[in-house]
């Protein structure tokens, strides 16, 4: 048989990203002031458009970076040549203001919702260009908060800056080999020479210094500047003797970066052999006397890069959920054309229950997600608007952690889900879903793994749970209108084991605090879809979709919340915590052999 004689596989077509997604245009339209609505849902249509009939083709174009590190002179000029493909999608990137939004705020505080629906609805085929957009978008905070004018009106300008041919990316240089996440040890060495020649450049930018160390894991590493964490103080004073500064890959900056790769003592040691995110170019770099201008105050580095990390780990969250709306998009579209055989013909899988069962529960895992994620950009942009209240900011401060970690380990396993529901068909790379697992595992580790992030959670969760209260109170009738009652309860009952959870001296059992991020993660989230679902019911009421968000919220209650308010309760109750410590050593590594009598 020929290869075009028999059966054919259907072609399907994805659907619009965003007019045609099964949370984003509601969502909105309750977050967003009908004024700003109206702005931006063009906007947001025609680049949904975009990304169907265009980015996808430019995928094709896009392959590993490679690195020449000498040339034929035996001279080091370690020159990045990024593929067509990836240069493309970042000018995309600038020119739909992903970074530039929410710096421009002609939104207000709206601007953050809207310029991570674009994050939302471009990640799963940006193929990673959002983690140098992540960074820019952190640093250029940064620079607004710490930069000199002289930073602002140079760097940060085209950091915002939605001209492809002007525009500036940054990259962020923390991880080094003996620590990982944990800077504390971090070997990089800065040397103050504002006393030279260079101080009237200095006077205009900052202090100038030269930076001596190696930087392990650099993404955007074809990025114009970065900012680094380098020693000022005692290697024994940790963390507490790190500087930030601002770091120009290639001297002069401006107004043209030098075309020279090495010219301010960067050099390539090589290229990240990764599992996933093969576009994007992370690198180990060598800092031999490379300039920099101090960007904090003396040794408080770490507090002033807070800002970009705060923004990365959402960027983080929204590139999960992204992907993974693309990969259930996927699994929808080929629900539609596929037919199987079942008695009495064929059918197609979208009118067989038991398939449809696991696509309703790929499709509630999205939307809370997204619900989460969203609540949290609201935050976020009212606290860089300066219009959050204390408890709002106690909130954004406790919950990044958690969404970012939340994120990431719930959409890789629904994006596996989606695979299943093309069969081996879904195994092909050809689908993409393979690429976008793969590219969204390291959103498990980037930024913090979930441990890390953990302990950073408990170290926010003073003023938390009194917030959460007064975030679920509403009319008793609503409820008992909705038949909610038995949800909300256990919405409180969640809220009362955290509480107990979360007091000394239980907060500081390792064996429980993996699972207070993920009781509080699903918590959040059900109590965001809860808001929508009130509000669909109060504002749509029977035009609206309130039903059908009521029987999300009541499903992702009753299979998320109840058995790990039960598993949590368990350990609570473990009284020997060194035991239990000890025990998991030994199921690690093995019972140490009986001594032997001979």
């Amino acid at each position: 048989m020929k290869v075009e004689e028999g059966f054919q596989i259907v072609p399907y077509d994805e659907s619009h990203p965003y007019t045609k997604d099964t949370v984003l245009p509601q969502l909105l339209n309750r977050l967003l002031p009908h004024k700003y609505l109206s702005e931006i849902e063009s906007d947001l249509t025609e680049f949904g458009d975009f990304i169907v009939h265009h980015c996808r083709n430019i995928g094709d174009k896009v392959a590993p970076p490679q690195i020449t590190q000498f040339n034929h002179l035996g001279r080091r000029v370690d020159r990045l040549h990024t593929s067509e493909g990836w240069r493309e999608l970042k000018d995309i990137a600038v020119r739909e203001g992903i970074v530039a939004i929410p710096h421009e705020r002609k939104q207000e505080e709206f601007s953050r919702i809207y310029g991570f629906t674009k994050v939302l609805l471009f990640a799963g085929d940006s193929h990673e260009v959002l983690c140098p957009m992540a960074m820019t978008d952190g640093v250029a905070r940064v620079l607004e908060l710490s930069g000199t004018e002289q930073m602002k009106r140079e760097i940060r300008s085209r950091l915002i800056s939605r001209d492809s041919s002007l525009a500036f990316t940054a990259g962020q240089w923390m991880s080094e080999r003996p620590g990982g996440s944990d800077v504390s040890q971090t070997e990089t060495k800065a040397l103050s020479i504002t006393s030279t020649s260079n101080s009237v450049e200095s006077d205009k930018r900052g202090s100038l210094y030269l930076l001596d160390g190696f930087k392990w894991f650099s993404s955007a590493t074809d990025s114009n500047i970065s900012v680094a964490l380098a020693r000022t103080g005692p290697f024994a004073s940790g963390s507490r003797s790190l500087s930030l500064f601002l770091v120009p890959l290639r001297l002069p900056l401006l107004p043209q970066p030098s075309p020279d790769p090495t010219s301010n003592g960067i050099t390539i040691h090589r290229l990240k052999n990764k599992l996933g995110t093969h576009a994007l170019p992370t690198a180990e770099l060598s800092l031999n006397n490379t300039k920099a201008y101090l960007l904090s105050p003396l040794n408080e580095g770490v507090k002033t890069i807070t800002p970009v990390l705060n923004i990365t780990r959402l960027y983080s969250a929204f590139t999960s959920v992204g992907c993974l709306r693309r990969a259930l998009d996927i699994a929808r579209s080929y629900a539609l054309v596929r037919q199987i055989s079942i008695p009495g013909g064929q059918s197609p899988l979208k009118d067989v229950p038991l398939h449809m069962t696991v696509l309703a529960d790929i499709t509630i895992t999205y939307q809370a997600l997204t619900h989460f994620a969203f609540g949290i950009a609201a935050l976020l942009g009212k606290s860089e608007c300066g219009k959050a209240t204390g408890n709002e900011e106690a909130r954004l401060r406790l919950l990044t952690p958690v969404l970012k970690a939340f994120a990431s380990e719930k959409a890789v396993s629904a994006m596996e889900d989606c695979m299943t529901c093309l069969g081996g068909l879904g195994y092909m790379e050809e689908v993409g879903i393979g690429r976008l697992i793969r590219d969204c595992l390291v959103e498990k580790i980037w930024e913090g793994t979930v441990n890390v992030l953990v302990l950073d959670m408990i170290r926010a969760s003073n003023k938390t749970f009194t917030v959460f209260m007064e975030s679920i109170s509403c009319p008793k009738e609503q409820i008992q209108d909705l038949k909610l009652e038995e949800s909300i309860s256990a919405i409180n009952h969640s809220l009362n084991t955290l509480k107990e959870a979360f007091k000394p001296p239980l907060i500081s059992a390792p064996f429980v605090q993996r699972l207070l991020l993920f009781l509080l993660g699903h918590t959040t989230a059900s109590i965001y879809l809860f808001e929508h679902v009130i509000w669909g019911y109060t504002e749509q009421g029977s035009e609206g979709h309130w039903e059908i968000d009521r029987n999300v919220f009541k499903r992702y209650v009753g299979t998320s919340l109840e058995n790990l308010c039960i598993d949590l309760e368990k350990l609570m109750r473990i009284a020997d915590r060194k035991s239990r410590s000890k025990d998991d050593t030994e199921i690690v590594y093995g019972i140490k052999p009986i001594a032997s009598k001979l």
